[in-house]
């Protein structure tokens, strides 16, 4: 390859960086800047500043919430009524009204698909956007936007409400400074408190000053002496955690009890109601991904009082949220997705309930640039299989970093400097 050492040697800005010698490469302040104006205009155009993930672990039944189809023969049906929706024309389960009565503010893909039947990889595959490898644990989504975007506000980028669900919400092959902060307590007990977040009373501010004084000449010696994953993950947990405690405003995010009576009692005093009143709260603040679970939907048996105990909270909270988001000019960039890790069988099984059914579910995705008012996709006479525009993790997982400004064909390096996609084929 002919011509001079500047077109040939093309580092991106963290390249020159590392490299240190711009001088010695002949390289001027303008060629730098060029390059920086390259990669500027190659970073997708952020339409949302974060992203609430509502997962209810088990597997959601796809007749019974979003997908009910009344007029399939009975041993496939909902087994219960329908709703109307501001969809004119589409219909949700009648244990969902609420939710019906914002659906002009949604989308609802009701062909969701992939392969994994299996609880564990079913999860891994709707936290990761990759099936399970034996040979690498891939990084949530929470920790790929950690990773890619960072901190806001003195506040963790990633926060899982109440904790980590599972060993999939994590960080994969990605260092463990990128993992979620995990609350610790639910939001909807009584005298929530997030653990850590406050100094013992033994402690002023002036000791906690002096004592991350001594943590930093600690770390620069150790980091002089020795080079690792552990001890730079170590360092930048406790620099954001020192961060954290000594900024109120950062503390302050963390408290829903600040909310007015009036909002809480909107959302509704459970679990799903609190949870996502605090991630309303959390993204507002700062935070880039708020994840949180709410319940259990795992029904192989008596499916209609399972799923009549679930959907309730579920249905106030999530159409109070939406609501909420939308009334203060939130909803525009903030994306907000109910997912699980697979729907449920076509028939209902000899226990008045339904088995593990990956082949076809539904989700719900809204705000931060995505389309209001629309069923995206649809399942078949029995929903068995899609029958047009099916949607596998991949593309949807590319869908929702690019909303948030995530070059999703970007690679990561992997133990061993190997290079991997953040979304392969989406």
């Amino acid at each position: 390859m002919s011509g001079c050492p500047k077109c040939s040697f093309r580092p991106n800005r963290r390249e020159f960086l590392t490299v240190g010698a711009l001088g010695g490469l002949g390289i001027t302040l303008a060629d730098l800047l060029a390059v920086e104006a390259a990669e500027s205009k190659s970073t997708p155009a952020r339409k949302a500043k974060g992203i609430i993930h509502i997962f209810l672990p088990g597997g959601m039944a796809q007749q019974e919430s979003f997908d009910p189809k009344p007029y399939a023969p009975l041993e496939y049906r909902g087994s219960f009524g329908t709703v109307s929706t501001k969809i004119p024309g589409v219909a949700f389960c009648e244990t969902l009204p609420l939710i019906a009565g914002i659906a002009d503010k949604i989308t609802v893909v009701r062909s969701m698909t992939h392969g994994e039947a299996a609880h564990e990889r079913g999860t891994h595959t709707m936290f990761t956007g990759y099936q399970p490898s034996p040979a690498l644990v891939f990084p949530s989504m929470g920790s790929v936007v950690s990773h890619e975007l960072g901190p806001r506000e003195n506040l963790p980028p990633y926060v899982c409400i109440p904790n980590q669900p599972n060993p999939y919400a994590g960080t994969g092959y990605l260092s463990s400074s990128f993992g979620p902060f995990s609350l610790g307590a639910d939001p909807a007990s009584g005298g929530f408190k997030v653990r850590d977040l406050s100094l013992p009373q033994s402690v002023d501010q002036h000791r906690f000053a002096v004592r991350q004084t001594m943590l930093d000449a600690v770390n620069e010696h150790f980091a002089t002496a020795e080079r690792s994953d552990a001890l730079s993950a170590k360092d930048t947990f406790y620099q954001r955690a020192y961060s954290l405690i000594s900024a109120p405003k950062a503390r302050e995010a963390f408290r829903v009890d600040a909310e007015p009576a009036k909002l809480r009692e909107e959302y509704g005093h459970t679990a799903a109601g609190q949870r996502m009143l605090l991630a309303r709260r959390l993204i507002a603040a700062g935070v880039r991904m708020v994840s949180l679970t709410y319940g259990g939907w795992d029904f192989h048996q008596r499916i209609v009082p399972n799923t009549r105990r679930e959907a309730p909270a579920l249905d106030r909270a999530f159409s109070a949220l939406i609501k909420d988001l939308d009334r203060t000019g939130m909803l525009d960039e903030t994306l907000v997705m109910i997912s699980s890790e697979f729907g449920r069988t076509p028939k209902i099984n000899g226990d008045a309930g339904r088995d593990h059914w990956p082949r076809v579910f539904s989700i719900v995705v809204a705000g931060g640039g995505i389309k209001r008012g629309l069923v995206y996709g649809s399942s078949n006479a029995t929903a068995s299989e899609p029958e047009s525009d099916a949607l596998n993790p991949p593309d949807l997982f590319a869908t929702l970093y690019h909303l948030l400004g995530v070059e999703y064909q970007k690679k990561l390096l992997a133990p061993g400097n190997r290079p991997i996609d953040i979304v392969r084929g989406g």
